[in-house]
């Protein structure tokens, strides 16, 4: 009838090409209209960005469609359906008529789960697979995560998921423990290539703040061993770093995208700006991202325990004034002068989508710092007197390349394989001078490293099979100079690793299966051998005359997991893990020369031995009415010949001089027996769709065996935790924390190792108090471009240290962010 009206004779009646072009144009904007009211466009909730991969489907009628990545989707099909069904993995589903979307004008916001087991990892086997069929705890910070807690670093983001604790002895740093395992016992990956290098130590690094977090596609944590997989190194755990890459267009056009943000925090005067691009097609894409970071001297806490008023309080500082080093009285002492450090990082990927079956990737990835001072050495006393007139890290260069191929086949030995080259170069310097002394120590160490990796799976009824091999090769060079400030001539000076060079390599082969018996039971099991070389030499011994002038090791180990997944019902869950791992000295751990702390130094020992864990653990977690999820797991970890710091003696003596002071010798050694235990539990309430409740608590202990008694491993963490209120509505989000830490009690203070009592509540003893910070951060979407982030840390400015930390944390913080995206 409406089509007819047009042409009623009371009108003029066009001929009859005109009334087929008025037909044809009124057919067109009519399809047009219904093709727009028979699409529907699905954002989060609070960030009003577009969800792709959201599963829409409807059984009468049977239908079923994804959302693109502008989060849209044809409902052509479900015209007449009574039910449709809208799921992804991180958000909860939502059921509506056709009539009920069309009222919505077919636009609908879903709101992400406080935690699911059906959120999809890889690091624990190197291929995806759901949450709930890992026996190992993982927790999973996605890149909306990382967008909303809005760190200076990835230290810190690691710290603010309350179940890591990192230890930083200066502003540019931070080492994340895990299950008392600290720096090279924990094992970082990035892009599936392991960062931990041969010169890794013991002690403190700084190496993770090279990861810029603002590009994280996700971070995976895994807690316990990960030898079978990942190696040697992954005692305590292992932190995957997965970054971003290029969108690709599912049209013939162009697709860009882009994000950018500026960042200023007012405890350290901070800032940042950032921005990344994709610009793709169907097969292939490019990704762009730049960040700059200037941080100032960091402001702690002025509100500190009467106990201890005068905890971290920065009094003095020395300034080189007319030729001369000065001491100057610090007008604020809760600003720790000599801290801040400005810092670059570059990121370039190129994405090539040969077919469905076959992709490549090249990752380029390069950060450097400005010098970072060694706050803790700069705070030391002789006498009356400033230790040190300068100490400081050079810049901190991490330049990371590599090739990635990944293969799908519906045939043969794989289902999925991926190949991995990488190549990274390591450029560290150290660099001291002593108060009033015009000789300042340059030793700079370079390491570049060769990696590949194989890895294949292969799915086979209820059977999962994944293999692999990988190889790497580290190749490290050692370089001292000592300068005349005054007059620039330079002489040698002994070098903190061999003067020869050093060489690590590694090969190994692994195999892991999973095994679903029923909808009940999931078995998990694999084995790993792994051959580990190293070699050293000493060419100069006029410094220390070592006994030998080289040093050559050859490490074997076997290593296995086995682990039960048991389900009786949708609401339970119980895991059983037995697992295995190992780690093989490095040239740090071998071959170092190095104050660890004022009045000892560390030499070289060349019988040191591989260590190895047994660990046993056990999970339980229960969903309650679908609205509160409680778990845990408890752990014990043998400990087999650990490595740690005693007394020792060089050419038959105690105490040798080194830097101008009789220092007592100490090395590192294998102690006959170590033991941890202890465990993680949580509690997350889901008050409402928009308003939940998360809680976390570590707790680990940790005892040496000797002959007569039990004496603390170092590294081992107090109790910790976090308890999180927050509230997800439309456009707005926003989040109050309380961060804490129990007492690190002076009984369980290692006083040889990197437990740092001096620069703890006692210095001679070791204490460090309990402390708790209250947290608030909130994001407002202003458009669908545009969000604005405000955010104050630690409301109370209380002073405290973490556990081990030679400078103090953060006191009050103001953050504020505008981020854009396009």
């Amino acid at each position: 009838q409406f089509y007819s009206s047009l042409f009623d004779d009371t009108y003029k009646k066009p001929n009859n090409n005109m009334k087929k072009y008025i037909i044809l144009l009124f057919l067109s904007i009519s399809c047009t209209w219904v093709s727009f009211a028979q699409t529907i466009k699905i954002t989060d909730n609070t960030t009003m960005q577009a969800l792709a991969n959201v599963a829409i489907f409807s059984i009468s009628p049977k239908a079923a469609v994804i959302t693109n990545w502008d989060g849209e989707a044809d409902l052509s099909l479900f015209k007449q359906a009574d039910s449709i069904q809208m799921t992804h993995l991180s958000y909860n589903t939502k059921i509506f008529s056709y009539a009920e979307l069309a009222a919505l004008n077919f636009k609908v916001a879903l709101i992400e789960k406080s935690f699911s087991l059906d959120e999809l990892v890889v690091s624990a086997s190197r291929f995806e697979e759901k949450l709930q069929d890992v026996a190992q705890p993982i927790q999973v910070i996605k890149s909306k995560e990382l967008a909303f807690v809005n760190q200076q670093s990835s230290a810190n983001v690691l710290e603010n998921s309350g179940n890591i604790m990192v230890q930083k002895s200066q502003l540019g740093g931070g080492s994340p423990v895990i299950r008392g395992f600290e720096t090279n016992k924990v094992l970082i990956v990035v892009d599936g290539v392991r960062m931990n290098n041969a010169i890794y130590r013991g002690g403190h690094l700084q190496n993770v703040i090279t990861l810029d977090n603002s590009m994280m596609e996700k971070m995976e944590i895994v807690f316990g061993p990960g030898s079978v997989v990942y190696g040697s190194d992954a005692l305590g755990g292992v932190i995957h770093f997965y970054s971003k890459n290029p969108v690709l267009s599912e049209t013939d056009a162009t697709l860009v995208k882009a994000n950018a943000f500026t960042r200023y925090s007012s405890v350290v005067n901070e800032k940042t700006g950032h921005v990344d691009f994709s610009i793709a097609g169907k097969k292939f894409g490019s990704l762009t991202s730049i960040t700059y970071s200037d941080f100032g001297d960091l402001m702690q806490g002025k509100n500190r325990s009467s106990e201890y008023p005068d905890f971290g309080k920065r009094e003095f500082y020395v300034e080189r004034i007319n030729g001369r080093d000065s001491v100057l009285v610090n007008e604020n002492v809760n600003l720790q002068k000599q801290s801040g450090y400005k810092q670059y990082d570059l990121l370039q990927k190129f994405m090539f989508k040969q077919s469905d079956k076959i992709s490549h990737t090249l990752n380029f990835q390069y950060s450097t710092t400005s010098d970072i001072p060694r706050y803790d050495r700069l705070t030391q006393l002789s006498g009356s007197n400033p230790k040190y007139g300068e100490w400081y890290y050079g810049p901190q260069d991490r330049l990371f390349a590599s090739y990635s191929l990944n293969l799908k086949n519906d045939k043969g030995l794989y289902d999925d394989a991926r190949v991995v080259l990488g190549y990274q170069n390591i450029v560290e310097s150290r660099n001291n001078r002593k108060f009033r002394n015009d000789h300042i120590n340059h030793r700079k160490e370079t390491v570049d490293i060769f990696t590949l990796n194989v890895d294949l799976a292969k799915k086979l009824n209820r059977h999962e099979i994944r293999y692999g091999i990988d190889a790497w090769t580290n190749d490290v060079n050692s370089e001292a100079i000592q300068e005349n400030i005054v007059s620039g001539e330079t002489v040698p000076t002994d070098t903190r690793y061999p003067d020869g060079g050093s060489v690590m390599q590694s090969v190994a082969g692994y195999l892991t299966h999973t095994f679903e018996i029923n909808d009940q039971f999931i078995l998990t099991d694999g084995l790993r051998l792994n051959h580990i070389r190293l070699h050293s030499e000493f060419d100069n011994t006029s410094f220390f005359p070592f006994p030998f002038n080289e040093v050559t090791q050859n490490n074997t180990a076997l290593n296995g997991n086995l682990g039960l997944i048991y389900m009786p019902e949708k609401t339970w869950r119980f895991t059983l893990l037995g697992s295995t791992g190992f780690r093989a000295p490095n040239v740090d751990d071998l071959s170092k020369v190095f104050e660890s702390v004022p009045g000892t130094v560390i030499v070289p020992n060349p019988n040191l031995r591989p260590e190895y864990t047994y660990n046993a653990e056990v999970g339980i977690s229960k969903r309650i009415k679908e609205e509160i999820t409680v778990g845990g797991t408890a752990y014990y970890t043998w400990y087999r010949n650990a490595i740690t710091t005693n007394k020792g003696t060089f050419n038959g003596q105690d105490a040798i001089m080194y830097e101008g002071v009789m220092s007592q010798v100490t090395m590192n050694v294998n102690a006959a027996e170590a033991f941890i235990y202890g465990f993680n539990a949580y509690l997350n309430v889901d008050v409402t769709d928009h308003f939940t409740i998360a809680n976390n608590v570590t707790y680990t202990f940790g005892r040496i065996k000797t002959d007569t008694s039990n004496y603390p491993l170092d590294h081992i963490s107090p109790l910790f935790g976090k308890t999180s209120f927050n509230l997800k509505v439309n456009k707005f989000r926003g989040e109050f924390s309380v961060l804490y830490s129990g007492a690190k009690a002076t009984a369980d203070y290692n006083l040889l190792g990197e437990d740092n009592q001096s620069n703890s509540a006692d210095p001679i003893n070791g204490y460090m108090p309990a402390w708790m910070t209250l947290n608030l951060r909130t994001a407002y979407q202003i458009t669908q471009n545009i969000q604005f982030q405000f955010a104050i840390e630690n409301i109370l400015d209380r002073n405290y240290r973490v556990f081990a930390s030679n400078i103090s944390a953060p006191g009050r913080n103001i953050v504020l962010t505008l981020r854009g995206t396009f």
